[in-house]
């Protein structure tokens, strides 16, 4: 694995869309057991349904540890690959590499994880296996690094319209537990500077009780350059509605790096989602703390899903707003299935469908040469 000195930018390399061509995909079995009822049995047959529908259009690459590769390559079908690689948990979105192209190659990023927070507000320690997993994967697929180590960001934390322009929020880049000795000025330039971004739309706010500071993923979505995807709710009881609606008038009043409004489509969100005491009891302590309490309303939302080469693979909650989701998902994406997957067995882990997955960008060609 070469690591390159330059910044992404300066050598015309930036991050793709979602919704452009993949190579694959990477994710990692569940296996944490603060993390996972019920020593992750459901969290598993969960993943490896979510693993089987973005295999049908790409490559899917599966990490599992020591422990439990076995049970992986037993439970995934045989042409999704698993390779053996340590980690402390499975957000691959978070930790895996965020790939960068030029049109025609492509390299990864390695940025500092500190599971959402370090030792201010983060939600695990220690956190040293995830943050070694871009490096690994980056030698696993063959892959020149930027090295952006020293600089702590999640891939959950944006997104990208591949033309210029990331969204992300200030609740998560601005926490205490990131980069507390940088202003808000230079964490964009850093943007800017590794995903070969012109503009940064900054909302304030995501998705209520979010325990990433509130990761764009789970809010909102680019669905085609100029368009997004918003997570809504009319109830304006709900403390939800006070955060979408500061979404929703930022993204009106905003303009894209090509200079075009932002056409802003509602997801409405699920009824609040709330784990039970049973499940509950499912759950290992961590430090001799519990990690989730009975009532705890959890952040559920069908913004959280993933766009495959062929599908948008998007949670279920078995809610009444399923349908509506899947419908108006639909609409955005007439090229592609829609595949909807029960994903409550992901969310009480504290995410969904997005953040256990890595998308790797399509490429045409094999760096030769340094920049």
């Amino acid at each position: 694995m070469k690591v390159i000195e330059t910044l992404p930018s300066e050598d015309g390399f930036y991050m793709p869309a979602e919704f452009s061509p993949h190579y694959g995909c990477i994710l990692i079995f569940p296996e944490r057991s603060d993390s996972w009822q019920y020593g992750a049995y459901a969290a598993r047959k969960a993943f490896v349904q979510v693993c089987t529908a973005i295999a049908r259009s790409e490559k899917v690459t599966v990490c599992a540890s020591s422990r439990q590769y076995e049970n992986a390559r037993r439970m995934l079908p045989s042409h999704i690959r698993v390779v053996e690689m340590s980690s402390n948990d499975s957000w691959a979105r978070d930790y895996c590499p965020t790939f960068v192209t030029n049109g025609r190659v492509i390299r990864g990023i390695n940025w500092s994880f500190n599971a959402w927070g370090g030792l201010t507000d983060g939600l695990y320690f220690p956190w040293d296996k995830d943050d070694r997993m871009a490096r690994k994967l980056c030698d696993l697929y063959d892959k020149s690094m930027y090295d952006a180590s020293g600089f702590v960001l999640e891939g959950g934390s944006i997104h990208s319209d591949g033309e210029g322009t990331i969204l992300t929020t200030e609740a998560c880049l601005l926490s205490a537990g990131r980069n507390p000795d940088l202003t808000k000025e230079q964490i964009e330039e850093k943007l800017k500077q590794y995903l070969g971004a012109e503009k940064v739309i900054w909302l304030e706010r995501g998705i209520y009780n979010d325990e990433t500071n509130e990761h764009v993923d789970n809010i909102c979505a680019f669905v085609k350059p100029g368009e997004v995807v918003l997570g809504w709710t009319d109830d304006k009881s709900d403390p939800q509605y006070e955060l979408s609606r500061s979404c929703l008038e930022i993204l009106e009043n905003s303009t894209d790096a090509k200079g075009r409004k932002i056409r802003v489509h509602k997801l409405r969100l699920p009824k609040p989602v709330t784990i039970t005491a049973e499940e509950c009891a499912g759950l290992d302590t961590m430090d001799f703390q519990p990690t989730r309490t009975p009532g705890e309303r959890l952040a559920a939302s069908y913004v959280n899903f993933y766009i495959s080469n062929g599908a948008v693979v998007m949670p279920f909650f078995n809610d009444p707003a399923d349908e509506p989701a899947r419908a108006k998902l639909a609409e955005l994406f007439p090229d592609r299935e829609i595949i909807p997957i029960y994903a409550r067995d992901i969310l009480i882990g504290g995410g969904n469908i997005h953040c256990i997955t890595q998308q790797i960008p399509a490429f045409s060609a094999e760096e030769s040469q340094s920049p």
